[in-house]
């Protein structure tokens, strides 16, 4: 049997439709309500990230001071940064807000105060160099957790 172009063509674009959803059902996993969750786990990656920040800064800081700027090494600290920062906003939203904060738990209000810190936080980091950023953000990570954990 001979298959024509047309339906070659409408077979790869099937299959490669097939591709995609399952790719993104894969990606979705954490949000799938499977009951594997390690709060303290997420908590510390927030502040491995912002401890990644803060070099990111500080190595910032002191390559642009060089001359000649090795811009090469500026670009890739600055990238480093923003993509910690991207990191801890996801996981701030992804996981705390989308599947950890409920509406009736004690205190919903001032967790998400809290949250919503800590992602503008990141996203000042993403803006600038400013070290106070991450000290606000470090004391606010700290606060959220306290509160989190109190129940």
């Amino acid at each position: 049997m001979r298959y024509s172009k047309n339906m070659l063509s409408a077979a790869m674009a099937v299959c490669f439709v097939m591709v995609l959803a399952m790719a993104s059902t894969v990606r979705a996993h954490c949000e799938v309500p499977c009951g594997i969750y390690d709060d303290h786990m997420r908590i510390h990656m927030i502040e491995e990230d912002l401890t990644t920040i803060e070099k990111s800064m500080n190595s910032i800081m002191e390559l642009r001071k060089e001359s000649p700027v090795n811009y090469n090494q500026l670009v890739r600290w600055i990238n480093n940064k923003e993509h910690h920062a991207q990191r801890i906003q996801d996981r701030v939203s992804t996981y705390f807000l989308a599947q950890r904060i409920k509406a009736d738990q004690p205190e919903y209000g001032k967790r998400l105060e809290l949250l919503h810190g800590l992602i503008t936080g990141a996203m000042k980091c993403k803006q600038n160099v400013d070290m106070k950023y991450v000290q606000q953000m470090r004391k606010t990570l700290k606060e959220f957790e306290t509160l989190y954990f109190a129940e």
